[in-house]
Protein backbone atom coordinates (compact mmCIF):
# COMPACT_ATOMS: atom_id res chain seq x y z
CA UNK A 1 0.00 0.00 0.00
CA UNK A 2 2.71 2.41 0.99
CA UNK A 3 4.51 1.73 -1.89
CA UNK A 4 1.54 2.41 -4.23
CA UNK A 5 1.06 6.07 -3.05
CA UNK A 6 4.69 6.26 -2.56
CA UNK A 7 4.96 5.67 -6.59
CA UNK A 8 1.33 8.49 -7.03
CA UNK A 9 3.10 10.78 -4.69
CA UNK A 10 6.41 10.80 -6.99
CA UNK A 11 4.66 10.77 -10.21
CA UNK A 12 2.40 14.10 -9.32
CA UNK A 13 -0.84 11.94 -9.53
CA UNK A 14 0.46 10.04 -12.75
CA UNK A 15 1.51 13.26 -14.98
CA UNK A 16 5.25 12.01 -14.64
CA UNK A 17 3.97 8.92 -17.13
CA UNK A 18 3.27 11.21 -19.86
CA UNK A 19 5.11 9.69 -22.81
CA UNK A 20 7.80 12.56 -23.53
CA UNK A 21 9.30 15.46 -21.73
CA UNK A 22 7.51 13.99 -18.33
CA UNK A 23 9.66 16.70 -16.35
CA UNK A 24 8.02 19.38 -18.61
CA UNK A 25 4.70 18.10 -18.16
CA UNK A 26 5.12 17.81 -14.44
CA UNK A 27 6.72 21.93 -14.48
CA UNK A 28 3.66 22.56 -16.59
CA UNK A 29 0.88 21.16 -14.27
CA UNK A 30 2.49 22.42 -11.62
CA UNK A 31 1.60 26.47 -12.96
CA UNK A 32 -2.43 26.26 -12.50
CA UNK A 33 -1.91 24.97 -9.10
CA UNK A 34 0.66 27.69 -8.29
CA UNK A 35 -1.36 30.16 -10.02
CA UNK A 36 -4.21 29.62 -7.77
CA UNK A 37 -2.46 29.51 -4.60
CA UNK A 38 -0.23 32.52 -5.60
CA UNK A 39 -3.57 34.54 -6.64
CA UNK A 40 -5.58 33.59 -3.89
CA UNK A 41 -3.28 33.84 -0.90
CA UNK A 42 0.36 35.32 -2.39
CA UNK A 43 3.61 34.53 -0.51
CA UNK A 44 1.81 32.09 1.87
CA UNK A 45 0.63 29.84 -0.71
CA UNK A 46 3.25 29.67 -2.71
CA UNK A 47 5.34 29.00 0.03
CA UNK A 48 2.92 26.39 1.12
CA UNK A 49 2.86 24.66 -2.19
CA UNK A 50 6.80 25.05 -2.42
CA UNK A 51 7.27 23.21 1.11
CA UNK A 52 4.38 20.88 1.05
CA UNK A 53 5.97 18.98 -2.47
CA UNK A 54 9.12 19.35 -1.42
CA UNK A 55 8.92 17.16 1.90
CA UNK A 56 5.84 14.32 0.65
CA UNK A 57 8.35 14.70 -2.41
CA UNK A 58 11.11 13.43 -0.68
CA UNK A 59 9.39 10.97 1.66
CA UNK A 60 7.72 9.58 -1.27
CA UNK A 61 11.10 9.07 -3.30
CA UNK A 62 12.78 7.64 -0.66
CA UNK A 63 10.34 4.59 -0.96
CA UNK A 64 10.01 4.80 -5.08
CA UNK A 65 14.11 4.82 -4.99
CA UNK A 66 14.10 1.45 -3.35
CA UNK A 67 12.06 -0.02 -6.41
CA UNK A 68 13.88 1.65 -9.29
CA UNK A 69 17.00 3.51 -10.18
CA UNK A 70 18.14 6.79 -9.09
CA UNK A 71 16.04 9.64 -10.25
CA UNK A 72 13.44 7.82 -12.27
CA UNK A 73 11.54 10.29 -15.33
CA UNK A 74 8.00 9.08 -14.29
CA UNK A 75 9.40 11.60 -10.58
CA UNK A 76 7.99 14.95 -11.03
CA UNK A 77 6.89 15.88 -7.29
CA UNK A 78 10.50 17.46 -7.41
CA UNK A 79 9.39 19.66 -10.83
CA UNK A 80 6.49 20.53 -8.76
CA UNK A 81 8.84 21.87 -6.08
CA UNK A 82 11.01 23.39 -7.89
CA UNK A 83 8.96 25.11 -10.61
CA UNK A 84 6.55 26.58 -6.99
CA UNK A 85 9.70 27.94 -5.64
CA UNK A 86 10.92 29.73 -8.72
CA UNK A 87 7.35 32.25 -7.84
CA UNK A 88 8.39 32.78 -4.17
CA UNK A 89 10.14 36.41 -4.77
CA UNK A 90 7.49 37.61 -6.30
CA UNK A 91 4.75 35.27 -4.68
CA UNK A 92 3.41 38.68 -2.65
CA UNK A 93 2.84 40.62 -5.90
CA UNK A 94 0.76 37.98 -7.34
CA UNK A 95 -1.87 38.12 -4.53
CA UNK A 96 -5.04 39.36 -6.41
CA UNK A 97 -3.04 40.46 -9.70
CA UNK A 98 -4.18 40.02 -12.97
CA UNK A 99 -0.60 40.37 -14.76
CA UNK A 100 -0.21 36.47 -13.12
CA UNK A 101 -0.28 34.87 -16.38
CA UNK A 102 2.86 36.62 -17.27
CA UNK A 103 4.70 35.67 -14.13
CA UNK A 104 3.50 32.07 -14.44
CA UNK A 105 4.78 31.97 -18.14
CA UNK A 106 8.17 33.77 -17.29
CA UNK A 107 8.78 31.71 -14.47
CA UNK A 108 7.98 28.32 -16.03
CA UNK A 109 10.31 28.78 -18.96
CA UNK A 110 13.27 30.22 -16.43
CA UNK A 111 12.78 26.86 -14.56
CA UNK A 112 12.93 24.71 -17.39
CA UNK A 113 16.16 26.72 -19.02
CA UNK A 114 17.72 26.04 -15.45
CA UNK A 115 16.55 22.64 -15.11
CA UNK A 116 17.64 21.26 -17.93
CA UNK A 117 20.96 23.12 -18.42
CA UNK A 118 22.26 22.51 -14.70
CA UNK A 119 24.37 25.12 -13.51
CA UNK A 120 26.30 24.57 -10.43
CA UNK A 121 25.25 23.63 -7.77
CA UNK A 122 21.82 21.80 -9.83
CA UNK A 123 24.01 19.48 -12.15
CA UNK A 124 26.08 18.88 -8.88
CA UNK A 125 23.29 17.90 -6.82
CA UNK A 126 21.79 15.86 -9.70
CA UNK A 127 24.88 13.74 -10.29
CA UNK A 128 26.62 13.71 -6.70
CA UNK A 129 23.82 13.11 -4.61
CA UNK A 130 22.60 9.99 -5.20
CA UNK A 131 19.68 9.46 -2.72
CA UNK A 132 16.29 10.87 -2.59
CA UNK A 133 17.40 14.30 -1.59
CA UNK A 134 19.22 14.57 -4.72
CA UNK A 135 16.22 13.89 -6.30
CA UNK A 136 14.72 16.97 -4.83
CA UNK A 137 17.56 19.13 -4.76
CA UNK A 138 18.55 20.24 -8.19
CA UNK A 139 15.13 21.17 -9.15
CA UNK A 140 15.51 23.56 -5.64
CA UNK A 141 18.16 24.92 -6.99
CA UNK A 142 16.86 25.41 -10.59
CA UNK A 143 14.26 26.76 -9.16
CA UNK A 144 16.11 29.13 -6.91
CA UNK A 145 17.94 30.40 -9.44
CA UNK A 146 14.67 31.15 -11.68
CA UNK A 147 13.02 32.72 -8.71
CA UNK A 148 16.08 35.61 -8.25
CA UNK A 149 15.91 35.92 -11.88
CA UNK A 150 12.65 36.48 -12.36
CA UNK A 151 12.65 39.13 -9.32
CA UNK A 152 15.89 40.97 -11.19
CA UNK A 153 13.59 40.77 -14.34
CA UNK A 154 10.76 42.73 -12.58
CA UNK A 155 12.82 44.39 -10.31
CA UNK A 156 15.49 45.96 -13.24
CA UNK A 157 12.41 46.59 -16.02
CA UNK A 158 9.03 46.16 -14.51
CA UNK A 159 8.12 43.71 -17.13
CA UNK A 160 5.10 42.82 -14.96
CA UNK A 161 2.85 45.77 -15.35
CA UNK A 162 0.98 46.42 -12.07
CA UNK A 163 2.58 44.83 -9.98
Amino acid sequence: MYKKIAFTVASFLGSGYFPFASGTFGSLVTIPIVGYLGYCYGLMGVAFISIFSFIIGWIASVEVLKHTKHDPSFIVIDEVAGQSISFITLAPLMKDNAQIFLVLLVGFILFRIFDIIKPFPVGWADKKINNALGVMLDDVFAGCYAAVILWLINYNFNLFIGM
